[in-house]
């Protein structure tokens, strides 16, 4: 996609950190991140969000979420972390490519605070 942020860094026309990098995926630190630790995984296929995914992506998306906990150790985050998939204007996407939020490295607040 043209306009896409995503597609822009993975064609080398916005430069990334990279965390990662092979022939589907790569993991680049968040250039706004909310923890000491903050990266993101998107797919090089573009595909909007997870309410996109099909059959077709299920290989895809078990690599994704079997790579997060081994690039969250590299990065320093043994003791746990927090991954967020945003899907669609009402789940808080802003960037329509598939992305996983990788975040940690700190006392992150709980995401639904309960009274």
């Amino acid at each position: 996609m043209d306009d896409c942020i995503f597609c822009k860094i993975l064609r080398g026309d916005i430069s990334c950190r990279k965390v990662y990098d092979d022939n589907e995926l790569l993991a680049f630190h968040d250039i706004h991140p909310v923890a000491p630790v903050h990266f993101m995984l998107i797919p090089k296929l573009h595909l909007a969000s997870l309410q996109e995914a099909n059959d077709s992506h299920m290989m895809l998306l078990g690599k994704m979420l079997l790579l997060v906990p081994r690039l969250a150790k590299e990065q320093g985050l043994g003791n746990g972390f927090r991954t967020v998939i945003n899907t669609g204007r009402g789940g808080g996407q802003e960037v329509f490519h598939l992305h996983i939020h990788v975040i940690g490295g700190d006392d992150i607040p709980p995401m639904v605070r309960r009274s």
